[in-house]
């Protein structure tokens, strides 16, 4: 997988075959990172259900201050860890553990919140419960998933797009 945009423009990320691994297409990571700006300058970024890495790492690459990204693969995990280092991006977090878990019990804020669960998992409802707690005022939210999503109480979308069987989608808090 190739990241696309800032320092690290052209650099490929290498990640295994593991079950429920997709790593967001160049095509929709170009229309986000469109959407939120080429550059995430002193941006605080969660990567929730990291995978192979392609959004924490372009954040990264971007310019964001801090990424946290969590993966709860340990095979997955490793391969990140590589990545990281191969890359020497000083700016990301890599906390092995439960995506879920991490938003319920973290403690940290964040201006950009990447949502990209296995689809065939129901994670999503259940992350949206708890994330307002771990948002900065003005805050986004990408989620992606492989059916629309309707936004609950206190959201709102501000773009969303699909490609092929992938839906996409940037939200922010309407309180």
């Amino acid at each position: 997988m190739r990241i696309i945009g800032g320092e690290h423009r052209s650099r490929y990320l290498e990640f295994p075959d593991a079950p429920g691994l997709r790593p967001t297409p160049d095509r929709v990571r170009e229309t986000l990172f469109n959407w939120l700006g080429q550059d995430l300058y002193g941006l605080r970024c969660l990567d929730l259900f990291a995978g192979s890495g392609a959004l924490g790492v372009e954040a990264a690459s971007r310019g964001a201050s801090q990424v946290t990204m969590v993966e709860k693969s340990p095979q997955v995990l490793a391969a990140l860890r590589a990545n990281v280092a191969k890359l020497r991006l000083a700016n990301v977090a890599l906390v092995g553990g439960d995506g879920l878990e991490f938003a319920r019990n973290g403690i940290d804020r964040y201006d950009v919140v990447f949502l990209d669960p296995p689809f065939q998992a129901d994670f999503l409802p259940r992350v949206l419960e708890v994330l307002p707690q771990r948002l900065n005022e003005g805050a986004r939210v990408y989620l992606e998933s492989g059916e629309a999503i309707e936004t609950g109480p206190g959201w709102r979308v501000l773009k969303q797009g699909r490609a092929g069987q992938v839906h996409y989608q940037l939200w922010e808090r309407d309180d």
